[in-house]
Parts: structure tokens; C-alpha cells; sequence
């Protein structure tokens, strides 16, 4: 055999060796790379919590379509949620509980924003120390009938003073509202239109005083629509004065032509 020959051997002998051995560190390699991308991508542990399956609006009562169980991160499960480990009855629990703060689908269920399915719905949307005060309204004085439940309002006091002058302020600022009922009012053209006769406000009780006031001394009182940014704004603020230096201790107040009157000095004058 040629020497030109052996040499063109040689040199495919040795070309097939190291494509054999470059083929087989690959195939090495490709055996470790899934291994390590399984370790990866490894599921994280869950937690079954109760979430809301639809909107929910203040005042709806709970039930089985309602609320769900839905898989979450056991590392985002933060103290005051409902999970199926620690409350495995807690659907048939909370049926018929109230909702007190709006839920969204998804949202997780506190139970916080719930009130026991055995208090009377009203009372269960108050939160502790409020009270609930009913004043009229119409279309004129209620915002043209876009008032509705958790909005927040002025209460404007429109009165006459001794010297028939019209005297107007604010008695209560940003107070929430809890109700409006509706009343279906027919037309002229025959359509329909709900309009809320009477709403009620959530008060505290020195604004519940301040209210009554209110009611007896005023030609008219209107509820002010406030924006929803004005929400976190104070809600405790009154017309003091209509307290008349009330502390509490059963003062009597007496009002008289749209006035009041009082025995104590720091009582305001007649207007």
C-alpha cells in the first residue's frame, strides 16, 4: 500500500475518534441539563384559601357559589385568612354571614370583612361605636338620586334666622352612608325611576346628637355628594355648637324660632 495512501487512513482513523468522543461528552451533557432544570422549575407548596367566587357588594350574604376554595402559595398566606387546614367547615360556617366591606372575585375572605349570619344586617355593618341616623331626602336634596350605599356626604342645614335671614352651614362633614332605600316613582311618560326617600348615615354619637338638632331646627337639610378621594379624609368632625356644651351629663337644650337657648354661658346667641 502507498504511503500517501496509510497517511489518508490514519488521519480519517483519528477524525473519527474525536468526533466520537466530542459526541459522546454531548450526549453527556444533555443528560445532566434536564436534571437541573427540573430542580429549577419544582412546584411550590400550597395552601387551600377560602377566596370570594364572585363581586361582592356590602349587605350580600354568603353561600356556596359565593365562596371557594382556591389553591394559594403557602408563603403568601398571611395571618387573618381563612384556610381549608385550619377551618375545613368554614363554607358551611360563614353561609348566610353578611358582607360588610366590598370583596372582589378571587379576593381572599376575612373575617374582618363579615359579620356573623345571626345579626341583624344593619347592625352588623356598623363598626363599633357608630350609629346609624335616618334623614329624609329627595331627588332636590339628595344629589339628584346618585346617592348611594358607602358613599360619603356633607349634611348642609339651611335655616332662617331671628331676622328671617336664610343662614346656611355644614352640621356634619364626610360622613359615610349605609342605606338608601328606594321608592318606584311613575312618570309622566309612563317609565320608572327609584329614588331614595330616606338615607342613613353612619354617626357617631355626639353627630347622632347633632343631627336630631338639626332635624328641629332647619327649613331643609341636603346631603352633599363628596368625590371618593375625599375618603380618607376625618369623619368625626360636627356643628359643636348644636351640642350646646352638652358633656354628656343631661343638659337640656331648648330651641326656640330656629334658635337655641341655654342657661349655660358658652351656649350660642340667638340669631
Amino acid at each position: 500500500m502507498k504511503p500517501a495512501r496509510i497517511m489518508i487512513l490514519a488521519v480519517a482513523a483519528v477524525a473519527a475518534g474525536m468526533a466520537g468522543l466530542l459526541a459522546m461528552r454531548l450526549a453527556g451533557k444533555r443528560d445532566i441539563v434536564p436534571q437541573q432544570i427540573a430542580a429549577v422549575v419544582e412546584k411550590e407548596a400550597t395552601i387551600n384559601v377560602l377566596v370570594a367566587g364572585a363581586n361582592l357588594p356590602v349587605g350580600s350574604r354568603l353561600d356556596e357559589k359565593s365562596i371557594h376554595w382556591l389553591a394559594w402559595p403557602e408563603s403568601g398566606v398571611v395571618k387573618g385568612l381563612i384556610t381549608q387546614s385550619d377551618r375545613p367547615d368554614a363554607v358551611k360556617d360563614l353561609k348566610g354571614a353578611v358582607v360588610r366591606l366590598p370583596m372582589f372575585e378571587g379576593e381572599p375572605i376575612r373575617e374582618e370583612k363579615v359579620a356573623d349570619s345571626s345579626s341583624r344586617i344593619l347592625s352588623s355593618l356598623l363598626p363599633s361605636g357608630k350609629r346609624a341616623v335616618a334623614t329624609e331626602i329627595s331627588v332636590a336634596t339628595g344629589a339628584g338620586g346618585f346617592i348611594l350605599p358607602n358613599d360619603r356626604v356633607d349634611v348642609i342645614m339651611v335655616r332662617k334666622s331671628s331676622q328671617q335671614q336664610l343662614i346656611t352651614e355644614t352640621v356634619l362633614s364626610n360622613v359615610r352612608v349605609l342605606a338608601v332605600d328606594q321608592q318606584i316613582e311613575e312618570k309622566q311618560d309612563g317609565s320608572k325611576a327609584a329614588v331614595g326617600a330616606t338615607a342613613t348615615l353612619e354617626l357617631t354619637p355626639d353627630q347622632a346628637k347633632v343631627l336630631a338638632v338639626a332635624h328641629q331646627m332647619a327649613d331643609r337639610l341636603t346631603l352633599a355628594l363628596r368625590s371618593v378621594a375625599d375618603a380618607q379624609q376625618p369623619d368625626t368632625t360636627a356643628a359643636d355648637y348644636l351640642l350646646a356644651g352638652d358633656n354628656g351629663g343631661g343638659l337640656v337644650q331648648v330651641i326656640k324660632s330656629g334658635a337655641i337657648v341655654t342657661d349655660g354661658p358658652t351656649g350660642p346667641k340667638p340669631q
